[in-house]
């Protein structure tokens, strides 16, 4: 995955963190459907359902810390 509008940054060697861990969950309508559980679970529900500009199928939610999981198709 790309993206043109984020320039390089410096990355101390000793750091916390993540970018994001994305799950497979093998069809739109799987994605649909834990997206929507996920939500009336109460996670923040970032995006989606939906196609991104690189033509995934996707919903991002983040946890109570932040942390920013993908659930793509």
């Amino acid at each position: 995955m790309t993206r043109p509008d984020i320039t390089g940054q410096e990355k101390p060697p000793y750091r916390t963190g993540w970018a994001h861990i994305a799950f497979s969950a093998g069809s739109r309508e799987a994605v649909d459907s834990l997206t929507e559980r996920l939500r009336s679970d109460g996670y923040r529900i970032v995006s989606g359902p939906r196609v991104t500009g690189d033509g995934c199928y996707e919903s991002c939610v983040a946890d109570g810390e932040g942390n920013l999981t993908e659930i793509t198709e």
